[in-house]
């Protein structure tokens, strides 16, 4: 096959990209440049797709004897994947901006533009397999070392993007073994630390670059029977299960610390409460998809997809959290459970929610801490099934 390897400039991408060769594919290297800042170098192991990351790029893709390119994306970076952070905040929400540019850069601007010159898939460094079924269906499953599992982060792919998707890394049994298979192909980048933290944010202060792009604005902090026991300088500083900085005057009756509940952005309020009441009966999505075949095609229930009957399955709302038995089904609407749309929903979001059916998933144990904003992605055995952006939780504990 034609095959575009989308390079990073870290150790998987390089090694997922000479593998492609390997295979026998044509394969063209690409880097993605995000940002415009000419300065932008890696500290440490933060951030990603900086000027530095480019170089180590061209350099394993002239090892492997490939062409290399970069190509701009930092305008839709920015509009889909900055300020969509940046809108979801002030939205008293919780983003996962690597989640939005896999669904909108990596698996949809980068993958478009790739399909449009004629390559037949795009080949990324992420730990994750994907199966082909006896009729020919695509379905991504976790990888085979669970500890670098990247599932998660593609379940926002459909089956449209997993077609055209190649994860030359999903069988590699540990990180170690790409490390020294990169050292022995003399890639400079063996032993290169991974990135972490958000990359538009190299610096890790996400509380400090939110104040500078939303302003600051002092509110009040409510306890769960509404009642003012603190104050704080800005409701986009806080997340849910947050239980540093919370300016709170009054002691609770127990002695307990008290945990960020809720943030309310149109009022400015903060509701905060003990650790106990953290715990999530439910949670639902209006904005859901399947990763592949959905449950009704691939024969988990026999209902039709708008009448689901619940189905067994795993929920995992982070990516390295780890998976809890649920129930999920495709629910009607309730309009007095999302009085502004969908839940606080931003604006650049809202036509891609599903009017009509919310994904609802059922835990068989509480989950904690869990957002709105955040990523539920559901499996069943290992395969990736589908997920949504939680739109609103019920909590496992009533207000007394």
């Amino acid at each position: 096959m034609k095959v575009l390897a989308a390079m990073s400039g870290g150790v998987d991408s390089a090694v997922a990209a000479a593998r492609a060769v390997d295979a026998g594919h044509d394969v063209v290297g690409v880097h993605l440049a995000l940002s415009r800042m000419p300065g932008t170098l890696r500290t440490g192991s933060r951030g990603c797709c900086t000027i530095e990351d480019s170089m180590d790029a061209q350099r394993a893709a002239n090892i492997i004897g490939i062409p290399y390119y970069v190509w701009d994306f930092s305008e839709r970076f920015k509009l889909d994947v900055v300020d969509d952070f940046i809108a979801e905040y002030s939205a008293g929400r919780t983003p996962n901006p690597c989640m939005r540019c896999n669904e909108r850069i990596k698996f949809a601007a980068l993958l478009e533009k790739a399909v449009a010159l004629g390559f037949d898939a795009v080949a990324t460094g992420h730990y994750a397999s994907l199966i082909t079924d006896e009729h020919g269906n695509r379905e991504l499953h976790r990888a085979a070392a669970w500890a670098k599992d990247q599932s998660y982060v593609l379940g926002v792919l459909n089956s449209e993007q997993l077609a055209h998707s190649m994860f030359p890394l999903g069988a590699t049994p540990s990180k170690a073994e790409v490390r020294a298979e990169a050292a022995a192909r003399g890639f400079s980048v063996a032993n290169k630390p991974d990135s972490h933290d958000i990359c538009f944010i190299p610096d890790g202060d996400t509380r400090g670059w939110l104040a500078d792009k939303v302003g600051a604005e002092q509110g009040a902090i409510l306890d769960r029977t509404g009642d003012q026991i603190g104050t704080h300088e800005g409701a986009h500083a806080f997340t849910v299960g947050q239980r540093k900085g919370l300016n709170v005057g009054f002691p609770t009756s127990d002695g307990k610390p008290r945990f960020v509940l809720e943030v309310r952005p149109k009022t400015n309020e903060v509701v905060v409460g003990p650790k106990e009441a953290l715990d999530i009966a439910e949670i639902a999505g209006r904005k859901f998809s399947w990763a592949g075949l959905d449950p009704v095609a691939s024969g988990i229930t026999e209902a039709d997809v708008a009448g689901m009957r619940s189905f067994d399955c795993e929920v995992q709302i982070r990516a390295h959290a780890d998976p809890v038995p649920a129930t999920a089904r495709l629910s009607p609407v309730n309009p007095a459970d999302y009085p502004d749309g969908a839940g606080a929903i931003s604006a650049s979001r809202s036509q891609e929610t599903n009017a009509d059916y919310e994904l609802v998933i059922t835990p068989n144990q509480p989950l904690n801490g869990v957002a709105p904003g955040q990523t539920a992605v559901v499996y069943v055995g290992t395969r990736v099934l589908g997920q949504c952006t939680i739109d609103r939780t019920v909590s496992a504990v009533a207000v007394s």
